[in-house]
């Protein structure tokens, strides 16, 4: 009803009221006074006037009540539009208006703190960084946050009414439902708008409420992509080396159990390659850690590139440990396979471990080839033990320490070779940890003894000098040949300890030799490269010689091919300052390494000593004795002295005579004896009673 139509109804009210109480005036006076012509003019205008007066209060009582009802009609539209600011005035009214009026400010302040808990919720919602999505019992999106749809890349109205698993992966939807993810955090993935896949961590509750309305769930999605990937770096650096991207240790005995695994359903071989490195540390010692790390990267690299691409023969390669590297094959036919047509006619039968000798010799071609190191060329080898399964062992352990024992024996036996295991094998490596043990406890107990093996002048066979040799004298076991406890002590570094040791030793019974003979000769002791990496290597050599007031100049200091060429600037500095300090300098088993004319001129080298393996067969071979002579000529034509070791018979002396070469040793010379032996070779050559001079008569 309009204020108009009230307007009105009240103006009809108040003339009909006018009207009746004239009529009843009127007809009151008519009966009463029986009016005449008069009566009824007075009669009439008193009519007009009640008529009028009943107007007139109509439209007074219409005007008191139009003004608050306009108030509260547009109080009310400002609520309709959702302004709940402005109150309604007070009309400060008893009556059914003033209740209306309370009633109607009742519901705008209710409705205003139900719109500020709404907005608040809202802009807590949409502050927050995970998705929350809110659905009806049935599932269905009833409303989505910020978080939700930058997620999903859908704004709100597209994501209301879809079901809440239409946000999920395909492959992940049918372990999906609303029940259980309301009721329990799981882990998912959805599907945004761009078709991208996004995993996510999903929890949910229940909304509890007894309005229908309300009542549904509520789900939070958080976005896991970054701990995913933490979780895949760290799956990965726990099962694959770092630096090479190939298995580590753990993850190659994981994959090679599931090998064995298989070879036994099938019946199959499965051939397990250990490979280490030859003497790789003096690498990182030379080079440096970095460069170390670049070659074990080329040398990955290598090895990848040659391991058999055929289905037929399975590989894994992974790295346990420094320079330590294996490989298996599968899928190789087992020891009582028949064979085939072709392998019947072989006049030699079938070699069975032709594919892993082929693959051995690759494998150890590709190692050999030149690494560029910080613009130099270096040469590395390897040695590599094979053990098969089930043939040497049927579990991982075992078979991993049977190659590991075959590796041993062929880096004992020279390296840059392959070994097959045998039983015998893990008798020698047990041997050989126990000899590392007992090692260190070998200077304590005076277990090392150093022999001298006199040097002569093959012009007149007098001893001009001797070679100091370390022995090990194990009880129990009799003399270790420093071929088994040298690697031993390199490795474990005791070799810096003996080292020290060994010198003092000499420069003790050198300066009793003083006392007793004027001229006992030139002492050569063997350098290690350990020994010349050694930061205080030429302070303590100088401190040792001052110690024993014994002359620098009566020694000479034996070095390897290999040492003197590892690292060819730093050895010149430290050769130079041992020179200059008036020590001498020798090439030990010249010819074995790979130095060069122009290299051997650089170093301030005194002499050339000829290894034994050539000399042995110099007299009858033709190839070894024109090797002999071309280094005798060499050295005479650099002015150095050369000596011949390993002489064992007259026909090897007449030779080394014949093309004039300086000195020389061996067991037809003179065995390796003590430091009193020796002296009384030399007193006894002082008086003219030399035996070995007999050989030159």
């Amino acid at each position: 009803m309009t204020l108009h139509s009230l307007k009105v109804k009240y103006a009809l009210a108040a003339l009909g009221v006018g009207a009746l109480v004239a009529l009843t005036a009127g007809a009151a006076a008519y009966w009463l006074l029986r009016p005449g012509t008069a009566f009824m003019a007075v009669l009439g205008a008193m009519a007009v006037l009640l008529i009028t007066s009943s107007l007139i209060i109509a439209w007074l009582l219409a005007r008191r009540v139009e003004q608050p009802i306009s108030t509260l009609i547009k109080s009310a539209e400002r609520i309709g539009r959702g302004d709940y600011s402005v109150s309604a005035v007070d009309f400060a009214r008893k009556d059914e208006l003033g209740e209306l009026q309370s009633a109607l400010e009742r519901m705008r302040l209710k409705l205003r703190q139900t719109t500020i808990t709404k907005n608040y919720l809202n802009i807590v919602l949409n502050s927050m960084t995970d998705a929350v999505l809110v659905t009806a019992p049935d599932g269905c999106i009833k409303g989505a946050n910020e978080a939700a749809q930058k997620l999903l890349g859908f704004p709100e109205d597209m994501l209301i009414g879809k079901p809440i698993s239409s946000i999920i992966a395909e492959p992940e939807q049918a372990g999906f439902s609303v029940e259980r993810a309301a009721n329990e955090t799981c882990e998912t993935v959805v599907r945004t708008r761009g078709g991208q896949t996004i995993p996510v961590s999903f929890s949910g509750s229940r909304i509890t409420t007894e309005d229908p309305q309300f009542q549904g769930n509520i789900f939070v999605a958080c976005n896991i992509t970054d701990r995913k990937r933490a979780e895949r770096r760290i799956r990965y650096l726990a099962r694959y080396d770092t630096l090479t991207k190939i298995p580590n240790r753990m993850q190659f005995q994981h994959l090679l159990q599931q090998a064995l695994a298989r070879a036994a359903r099938n019946g199959h071989n499965v051939a397990l390659l250990y490979i280490d490195l030859d003497r790789f540390k003096e690498v990182n010692d030379t080079f440096g850690h970095a460069a170390g790390d670049r070659t074990l990267e080329i040398l990955t690299e290598r090895l990848t590139r040659v391991l058999p691409k055929e289905t037929t023969h399975e590989t894994v390669l992974g790295r346990l440990a420094g320079d330590e590297f294996a490989l298996f094959l599968e899928n190789l036919p087992p020891e009582d396979a028949p064979l085939n047509a072709e392998q019947a006619k072989a006049p030699d039968g079938i070699d069975r471990r032709g594919p892993v000798s082929n693959l051995a010799r690759t494998l150890l071609t590709e190692i050999s080839k030149a690494f560029y190191l910080q613009q130099q060329e270096v040469f590395l080898t390897a040695s590599i033990g094979v053990a098969f399964c089930p043939q040497d062992a049927e579990n991982v352990i075992d078979l991993i320490r049977n190659a590991d024992a075959a590796m041993y024996y062929s880096k004992q036996n020279g390296g840059n070779s392959f070994a097959f295991y045998s039983p015998e094998m893990n008798t020698a490596a047990v041997e050989r940890l126990m000899l590392k043990s007992k090692l260190r406890r070998a200077l304590e107990r005076e277990e090392l003894v150093i022999l001298y093996q006199p040097k002569v002048d093959l012009r007149d066979g007098r001893i001009v000098g001797c070679e100091a040799l370390l022995r090990w004298r194990l009880p129990g076991h009799g003399d270790i040949p420093p071929t088994q406890f040298i690697p031993l002590a390199e490795e474990t570094n005791l070799i810096l300890e003996i080292g020290q040791w060994v010198l003092n030793k000499v420069c003790s019974d050198y300066r009793v030799w003083q006392e007793k003979v004027p001229q006992p000769g030139r002492v050569s002791i063997n350098l290690s490269l350990k020994q010349l990496r050694q930061a205080s290597f030429i302070t303590r050599f100088a401190s040792i010689f001052k110690k024993h007031e014994v002359s620098p100049t009566c020694f000479e200091l034996e070095i390897t091919e290999t040492t003197l060429m590892v690292d060819p600037k730093r050895t010149l500095k430290l050769l130079d300052e041992l020179y200059a300090m008036g020590l001498h300098l020798s090439i030990d088993d010249f010819g074995t390494g790979y130095s060069s004319l122009s290299a051997l001129q650089q170093f301030p080298i005194g002499t050339l000593k000829i290894d034994q393996s050539f000399v042995r067969d110099a007299a009858i071979d033709a190839d070894d004795a024109t090797l002999v002579r071309t280094i005798i000529e060499m050295g005479r034509s650099l002015e150095m002295d050369v000596i011949a070791e390993g002489v064992e018979s007259e026909e090897q002396l007449e030779f080394l005579r014949k093309y004039q070469c300086h000195f020389a040793q061996g067991r037809l010379l003179g065995d390796a004896v003590s430091a009193d032996e020796l002296l009384a070779l030399l007193v006894a050559q002082e008086a003219g009673n030399s035996n070995i001079v007999k050989l030159f008569a």
